[in-house]
């Protein structure tokens, strides 16, 4: 279940058997790049869309902060996403050398930015800020329940499904190919499969 990914530029890590860990330079594109990364792996690690968007968004903001903080120009950005299979919990970590601890605050109605940790906030089980190791500088970290997702629709034996990307039909596979008047009903004479379009 490794990663099939191919980020040389950005440094990318693949730890085992849920965890990648980059650095991105202090410039704007690195957020998209960022973004791209997650949803690569959340993608890889069968996590839900609901989990995908949310997380996106919640790094995106962690990034953007990270991207913000007053350092030397040459310091770079530290991201860390990982997932824990036994709790199901998708821990994304981002870390800068920058002093101060960051803090969710009210802006004004007229103020355009500041929202970005009353975001992380609502989208987040929890978040928080930890030293980085060595001293220098801060990890601000946030956590999201990401259980592993099933299949998006439910479908009973027989009839055509296309998805998007998909080339042709496909018959939802039955027990013997075929369906019956009713679940479970004995003697019940077999529905041919459906030809599909």
């Amino acid at each position: 279940m490794g990663l099939r990914l191919s980020f040389d530029s950005l440094g990318v890590v693949v730890g085992e058997p849920y965890e990648v860990s980059f650095r991105l330079t202090r410039r704007r594109s690195s957020v998209p790049r960022a973004r791209a990364v997650l949803r690569a792996a959340i993608d890889d690690w069968g996590v839900g869309q609901d989990v995908a968007e949310s997380g996106e968004l919640v790094l995106s903001e962690l990034v953007t902060n990270a991207l913000r903080v007053p350092v030397p120009a040459d310091r770079q950005v530290s991201v860390r996403i990982a997932r824990s299979a036994e709790s199901g919990v998708l821990r994304l970590e981002v870390g800068d050398a920058g002093a101060g601890t960051p803090g969710v605050r009210v802006p004004r109605d007229d103020e355009t930015g500041g929202r970005g940790l009353l975001l992380v906030e609502a989208l987040a089980e929890r978040w928080g800020v930890e030293a980085r190791a060595g001293g220098v500088g801060k990890i601000v970290w946030a956590e999201l329940a990401a259980p592993r997702s099933g299949p998006a629709v439910a479908l009973p034996p027989g009839p055509c499904v296309q998805g998007w990307g998909w080339s042709a039909w496909l018959v939802v596979p039955g027990v013997r190919g075929e369906r019956t008047a009713g679940p479970g009903v004995p003697g019940s004479a077999p529905v041919p499969v459906p030809e599909c379009p």
